[in-house]
């Protein structure tokens, strides 16, 4: 039999894609007010394997993604994304997003973002909202799945998640 333990506390991640750069200080700014202090931010990373975002925001899109020092209950999620999807209408314009803020959190074992959309591998976490299994750490390193979409694969990108990893772990040890 297996007996219910509560989840380990997890790393608050946002990733943010927009293409007037001036957004991010005033939405980082909201977030921080949000979820405390961000302890890692990512330096601008490239953001160009998919035209799905461009007609509605426009080309050329960055990428930028803060880690937060607070750690969050695993089952805050679906309350993290309708805050962020209320500040993305915040943000819009004519009813077109400015900024795209995709929440999601890291445990030693996985990278989980959160969605409204559902699909096959995405669970059901409540009001609304699917955790998708993004990438598994495994073998010393973040590991794609069949479904992970191409920019969460690339090095760049896991390179940034390797050192908010590595954050996590101090934090546990310290909490």
């Amino acid at each position: 039999m297996s007996i219910p333990r509560p989840p380990q506390p997890a790393k608050l991640i946002t990733g943010l894609f927009m293409k007037d750069k001036t957004l991010l200080p005033p939405v980082a700014e909201a977030l921080c007010g949000e979820f405390g202090p961000a302890d890692l931010v990512s330096a601008w990373l490239p953001f160009d394997y998919t035209g799905y975002y461009e007609t509605e925001m426009g080309t050329p899109l960055f990428r930028r993604m803060l880690s937060f020092r607070t750690l969050i209950e695993q089952d805050a999620l679906p309350d993290i994304k309708h805050f962020t999807n209320a500040l993305e209408k915040n943000y819009s314009d004519a009813g077109r997003r400015r900024i795209n803020i995709d929440p999601g959190y890291m445990i030693l074992s996985r990278f989980v973002l959160a969605t409204g959309k559902n699909f096959a591998h995405r669970i059901y976490v409540g009001r609304g909202i699917y955790a998708d299994l993004t990438l598994i750490y495994a073998k010393g390193g973040f590991q794609p799945l069949p479904w992970t979409y191409p920019d969460y694969s690339d090095q760049p990108m896991t390179a940034y998640l390797a050192q908010v990893r590595k954050r996590y772990v101090n934090d546990l040890d310290t909490a």
